[in-house]
This record gives structure tokens, sequence and C-alpha cells, in this order.
């Protein structure tokens, strides 16, 4: 192999290696840095708050399970869901991690669950659109086992970190006309909504180079699952195939409120990227709000008063629009 193909291939690499291991420095950081207000939003389950059931299956492949956490009051009528979907770069992590958001959740009254969805591999062709079918697949089965464990859930709320946030954001702006209940908003941090190479200058992608457009086809080709080329992405037409996993490109009139939280500073999950989707969301009257964290990365670590201001706000919009009855 001569030095220069050597150099293109360890760019690519380097490109697609940064990207993974920065996101899964989002997962250790939301798991490690835990300031005191944050106590009111993220608890130790136990017993008292309600029951949990794991591993419940809504596929063939082993990642297919799912945790529901049911209130300790199983005597209404209906209960509202709550689906917190976990971090990791789309490649690690699991519902597990997020189990103190979701004792938090249940302990206010919600049904709650975490979905594991297929993890990227150098085995299989798992993609951010595989795993977002995924997820919509599992919904379903979620409202079903639900149902015969007493709890008849009648609406439901998604989010999620990082990874998550992404594929909560496709199934609230993609998929929620075909939700099995009403979906009545969503909120999340940090999650991906567009793939521009032009925002993605975190990874060098928005150079003028056959190395960029090489280290494109192989960061972007493998979260679409789509079979990408040098020429798609100097010419534009990649965007149709970014398109099915790009989830402002969703927003509409009808879409649900939204709370969103992102690191100005991100090196991870690039800020710029973020304008398509607030404007997508300002077109088109959604009823949102945007917090900033402009010290932080993409672990939202060094702007505490933001991230409180955040978590005050779900709190709200989920007494707003989907309290507990």
């Amino acid at each position: 192999m001569s030095e220069k193909k050597r150099g293109k291939g360890m760019f690519v690499f380097i490109c697609i290696l940064v990207f993974i291991i920065s996101f899964a420095i989002g997962v250790v950081t939301k798991m490690t840095i835990k300031p005191a207000w944050s106590k009111k939003y993220s608890i130790e389950w136990s017993d008292e708050i309600g029951t949990l059931v794991s591993d419940i299956s809504y596929g063939e492949k082993d990642s297919n399970k799912f945790d529901l956490y049911f209130p300790k009051d199983n005597s209404k009528a209906n209960y509202g869901l709550v689906v917190y979907l976990h971090a990791g770069g789309f490649t690690m992590g699991d519902k597990s991690d997020d189990k103190s958001t979701l004792a938090w959740l249940c302990s206010k009254g919600y049904v709650a669950c975490g979905i594991n969805y297929t993890l990227r591999d150098e085995t299989n062709n798992a993609s951010v659109y595989t795993q977002s079918m995924e997820i919509k697949q599992a919904m379903p089965v979620v409202i079903e086992e639900a149902k015969k464990l007493g709890y008849n859930i009648n609406e439901m709320t998604i989010s999620g970190g990082s990874a998550g946030g992404c594929l909560a954001m496709l199934y609230a702006y993609r998929d929620s006309e075909e939700s099995p209940v009403p979906l009545k908003m969503l909120f999340e941090m940090v999650g991906p909504s567009s793939f521009y190479v032009e925002d993605w200058g975190i990874y060098g992608l928005d150079r003028d180079t056959d190395q960029a457009r090489e280290a494109a086809v192989s960061l972007f080709g493998a979260m679409s699952g789509a079979e990408l080329t040098k020429d798609m992405i100097k010419d534009g037409s990649y965007q149709e195939y970014m398109q099915p996993i790009s989830a402002y490109s969703f927003v509409n009139e009808n879409s649900v409120p939204s709370v969103l939280l992102y690191g100005e500073k991100d090196k991870m999950q690039p800020y710029n990227g973020v304008r398509h989707l607030e404007k997508a969301l300002k077109d088109n009257g959604v009823d949102y709000k945007l917090f900033v964290a402009p010290h932080s990365g993409h672990g939202v670590q060094n702007d505490d008063a933001v991230m409180e201001e955040f978590m005050e706000t779900v709190d709200e919009y989920l007494e707003k629009y989907m309290p507990v009855q």
C-alpha cells in the first residue's frame, strides 16, 4: 500500500474512531457528573417506587429487549408512558444506564420504559436507520405488555440522550403518526438531527478534498446504511440517503412540543447542525424550547444553570402536555 493510500485510510479511520469514542465519552460524563440539583431528577430505584419488569422481548434479535417501570399505584384507568433511549454513539450503551432517570419518571406516576436496540459492530450492518426501525417496532409491544400487566397506556412521551436523542427525535418527528397511542411531547439532549458535511467540520468532513469525502462516505454510510460514493458527497446527492435519519427534515406543523439541550462547544455532535432543527421547529410553529449551554461540550458539564433550567422545563412540559391523572 502506498504512503498516500495509507494516509487516506488512516484519516478515515481516525474520523470514525473519534466519533465513536466521543459519543462514548458522552455516556461516561452523563453517569459520573452529578450536581446537587440533579437529585430531584435522578433517584435510586427501590420497591417503594413500584415494580420493575426487565428484559421483555419485542423482536427476534438478542438486543430486542425492554424494561418497564410501573408505579406503585396500579388503580388508575390510564397511564402515561415515558420512553427514554440510551446513549452510546450507536455502538455501545444499555437501557440500564438510565435506571435513575427512569426511576424518577416512574416516581412521578408514569410508566417508564428503557429500550435496547442492535448496536453497530464489525459483524453486522446496524445503522441509525435500522436502530430507529427497531424502536418503532418496539412501541406496540411496549403498550401491549403494559396492558397485560394491568397498566393501560393512553398517551406517551419519548426522550433520550446523544444517540438516544437522535433516535427519539426520529420517532417523534418521523414515526409518531404510526404510534399506537398519541405522542404528546419530546425531550432530548445533544442528539444529532442532520447530516451535512459542511456542519461536520469537527471530523474534517467539510474539507474539499478526496480524503474528507472518503471519510464522509465511511461515516455517513455507516450511519445511514446506504452505499455512498465520493461523487455523491461532492455533488450533494448523498443528502437523499441521509434524509431518512435526519430528524429535522420530518418536522411539520403537527410535530409535538419539544424541549432540547445542546452544548455550543460540542466537539462530538456538531452544534452547527442544530440550526436546521431550530429553523424547522420555528418555521412550523412548533412549541419548543431550545437550551444552549455556551461553555459546554457534549456532556453539558460546564453549564449547571442551563442544565437545571432544561430539566425544570422538561418537568413543566410533562405537567402541561402529559399530566399524571
